[in-house]
């Protein structure tokens, strides 16, 4: 069982908690049919995540053999054979389309369809494409963020409209992070090449240039949502957002490997505060001011 849920990444599916941005922003987080629809959602994005996580380690089997840490994953290791692993991505896969189709919309499985499909392309076809690589892990961050305006439809569309924020940010704070990924897998592999073919053009100076430009892009693409917001107030959150920015970046800049596990920040005390205060001055802001 330990082994499997480390193959399915359980520790990964914080990526799909954007999908409550939506009735957030929207004033809905009280409406219980609401949040029960996106809880179910955030269920069936981390199961068809999971099929993906699955079938890339599949196919990278050999390469992470060599690599200095994902020789640890289960199939690598050879802790789960091709064939089990197989059969439990189909079964998430199964479980996902499920609660979609049963407890959902046709629309929400359109964006879990979109999810698994354009993962399988990047794995297939475009892991190794400069660039188109990052943003194609971007996009689907947007993805998981937009599909939680359509777990609920009525006769116009979706009942949650959906905000150009709700598409920037999250597409920007993915590509951030996607950037330092590379960056640090440029540090940390041994025999790029041969693991990975894209890192032979990520060179060091274009990592760090990247750095800087999605980092920017990160801050002025909230700085610009603040500003232009229903909600004035919050402005304030701003300065805990920058400095949460500040303490990434600069671990990511010290030690390349954080960059590898970025959910470990959750952990920062310094992080958690912040993010305390961030969420305090959103939800008064959004629903008592």
């Amino acid at each position: 069982m330990k082994q499997i849920i480390k193959l399915v990444r359980v520790r990964q599916w914080y990526k799909n908690l954007v999908i409550f941005l939506p009735i957030v922003f929207a004033k809905e987080l009280f409406n219980l049919f609401a949040l029960y629809q996106t809880i179910l959602g955030f269920i069936s994005l981390s199961f068809i995540s999971s099929a993906n996580y699955i079938i890339n380690d599949i196919i990278d089997k050999e390469k992470d053999k060599k690599h200095y840490s994902k020789k640890y994953r289960p199939i690598a290791a050879g802790q789960i054979k091709i064939g089990e692993g197989i059969v439990l991505a189909l079964i998430f896969l199964g479980l996902s389309l499920f609660i979609s189709y049963f407890f959902l919309t046709t629309a929400f499985i359109f964006f879990v369809l979109s999810l698994f499909f354009l993962t399988q392309i990047y794995t297939f076809f475009l892991k190794n494409e400069p660039f188109i690589d990052i943003l194609l892990i971007s996009v689907n961050f947007v993805i998981r963020s937009i599909s939680g305006a359509f777990v609920i439809l009525n006769q116009k569309g979706p009942y949650v409209k959906v905000s150009p924020w709700i598409i920037l940010c999250p597409f920007f704070l993915a590509f951030f992070l996607a950037v330092n990924k590379r960056r640090a897998e440029y540090f940390l592999t041994k025999n790029r090449t041969k693991h990975r073919k894209v890192l032979n053009y990520y060179t060091e100076s274009l990592t760090s240039s990247l750095q800087i430009i999605s980092t920017t892009l990160l801050v002025i693409s909230y700085a610009l949502y603040t500003f232009f917001s229903p909600y004035p107030n919050l402005i304030f959150t701003l300065p805990f957002v920058l400095y949460i920015i500040l303490i990434v970046f600069g671990e990511f800049e010290q030690n390349p490997e954080s960059a590898m596990k970025p959910q470990s920040f959750l952990l920062n005390l310094r992080v958690l505060t912040s993010l305390f205060f961030i969420g305090l001055i959103t939800f008064v802001s959004i629903y008592f001011l």
